[in-house]
């Protein structure tokens, strides 16, 4: 019997593929968090998910940005970073594969040491 509501509910919604999941507890945990810090409004696990009213996703899927930074030196700085601070509209790498122009600042929303855990679990994604 699965006893984990908020994994279970996200397997069903499709938030996360079984094979993206390295740890079922820090999977919880990291959606938990995700979740109450609101990246899930912009945001999904998978690549492919639409946004609102059938448009492109506000942000990048998780999967997507694991892929873009993977082996990168630097990324979970930065990506921290930016999560935190926000990014710019204007050299964003995303520019027409999302309907977000820009990640807003989340310093309220989210402590900096818990923004560095997410990142490093998205960074760990399959």
């Amino acid at each position: 019997m699965i006893k984990n509501k908020t994994l279970v509910t996200a397997l069903a919604c499709g938030l996360l593929s079984p094979l993206a999941m390295a740890d079922a507890k820090q999977d919880t945990e990291m959606l938990k968090l995700a979740t109450t810090s609101g990246c899930m409004t912009c945001h999904s696990v998978e690549s492919g998910k639409p946004g609102p009213n059938g448009m492109q996703p506000i942000g990048p899927a998780w999967s997507d940005v694991a892929k873009q930074y993977k082996g990168k030196p630097g990324a979970s700085e930065f990506l921290t970073r930016v999560v935190v601070e926000g990014s710019n509209p204007y050299s964003s790498h995303w520019k027409g594969k999302v309907s977000g122009l820009s990640m807003p600042p989340n310093a309220v929303a989210i402590t900096e040491g818990n923004a560095r855990k997410l990142v490093n679990w998205i960074l760990a994604l399959n």
